[in-house]
């Protein structure tokens, strides 16, 4: 019976309805902080796991894993392509030209970037084909002067499928005239989006279309490799320009996006650093509960002492109370945090829908909508870490009412 006392009791104190009503609103905010730590890390995490997983996914989906290139133009591209792709991590490969210009129709102006691309190799590198709003890459053919456009540089033109667009690019060409900025008219064939930054900055044409337009020739301005693991970027590039010697040069998603990449990580690491501190507060806040009750429950602890209770026992009493204190608001925590980690971004499409506005706007961050991405990893070392913070703050309280000395307070009783 004196083995499970501790148990017993300390739930017991749990239960009970205390005199001492301060005590049971300290006990109370104790609970509901840890609660509203735990939950609000699950949430922040989630969210920040979300921004990573769209980062990798869309935006990374759409710009070169890396690039191998030649400043003057790269020739004969199919062997070398057929080459890379058999190379380690590589699982793709595709030509391009990249231009940058402006985009001018009926008075209004938008800079992009244009890749001239070949549709059925670009199709093995890149997402673009699978965020088609309207149209297909298949429509950009050679010498059709098709362009694919994302949907907010659309939108800024004011412009559709079947609707036709002028391209000036930076080359001047010198006429009798005198020097003029080099310009094309395109017809729009398609519109796509994949919800971040680059549907206002990014357009595709035909490769062919694209050579004709800055005079490369049959030239290329390089390839972009599709890789099996991002985080094999910089070593399989240099790897790649060993091989190839002189003349060569490569570019991975790190010189690109990689800074942002790091911020994102950089802000998970601060943002659950400053959150566990809510944790630990809320925990210690435990420790002035116990440490009021220790001294509320002295007569108890000193009748309990004389029929044989030990101060371990005493101490396990007080360390129960903590810590069912603390779980309780743990559980309730993880339950609040893993409901809203999953159902946030309907939540908060729901408010944009409701009131008419939005968040997140595409030109701003690189995705136009919250996202959230829940790991049990994360949820386990929350829950982990909040345990043992809530295990600590009971040890003092615990340790104080086990050196109580009967006889000192009965004297007054």
């Amino acid at each position: 019976m004196l083995d499970r006392l501790p148990l017993l009791i300390g739930l017991r104190y749990v239960r009970a309805k205390r005199r001492n009503h301060f005590i049971s609103f300290i006990s109370l905010t104790s609970m509901l902080g840890l609660t509203l730590g735990v939950a609000v890390l699950i949430l922040v995490l989630s969210v920040m796991n979300g921004f990573d997983r769209e980062l990798r996914e869309r935006v990374l989906g759409m710009v070169p894993h890396t690039r191998i290139e030649v400043p003057s133009g790269l020739i004969d591209w199919q062997p070398l392509a057929e080459r890379l792709q058999q190379r380690e991590h590589v699982i793709g490969a595709a030509p391009y030209i990249q231009q940058q210009g402006m985009f001018s129709v009926g008075g209004r102006n938008n800079g992009a970037m244009v890749n001239g691309i070949e549709p059925e190799w670009e199709k093995r590198v890149s997402i673009v084909d699978e965020h088609m709003e309207r149209g297909s890459l298949d429509d950009l053919q050679p010498g059709e002067w098709n362009v694919v456009l994302g949907s907010m540089l659309a939108r800024q033109l004011g412009v559709t499928v079947g609707d036709r667009v002028t391209l000036l690019v930076p080359e001047a060409s010198i006429t009798p005239a005198g020097v003029f900025p080099r310009l094309k008219r395109f017809t729009v064939s398609g519109i796509f989006s994949v919800g971040a930054d680059l549907d206002a900055s990014l357009a595709y044409a035909n490769i062919a279309d694209m050579q004709t337009l800055a005079r490369m020739g049959s030239d290329v301005g390089g390839l972009r490799l599709e890789l099996d693991d991002l985080f094999q970027a910089g070593s399989v590039t240099r790897a790649i320009i060993d091989d190839l010697g002189p003349g060569y040069r490569g570019l991975d998603w790190t010189y690109t996006r990689g800074n942002l990449f790091q911020a994102i990580q950089m802000e998970k690491r601060m943002i659950a650093l400053l959150l566990t501190v809510i944790i630990a507060v809320a925990a210690f806040n435990i420790v002035s509960t116990l440490v009021m009750v220790v001294t509320d429950k002295h007569a108890d602890i000193a009748i309990l002492r004389t029929i044989g209770a030990t101060p371990r026992s005493i101490m396990g009493i007080f360390m129960v109370q903590g810590l069912a204190i603390g779980v309780i608001g743990i559980l309730i925590g993880v339950g609040l945090g893993v409901l809203l980690a999953l159902t946030v971004s309907d939540i908060l499409a729901f408010v944009e829908s409701a009131f008419g506005i939005h968040f997140l706007d595409a030109g701003v961050y690189f995705i136009s909508e919250l996202p959230s991405q829940l790991l049990w990893s994360d949820v386990g070392q929350i829950v982990s870490a909040a345990f043992v913070l809530t295990f600590l703050s009971t040890l003092y309280p615990a340790w104080r009412a086990a050196r109580v000395q009967p006889a000192e307070v009965l004297r007054y009783e």
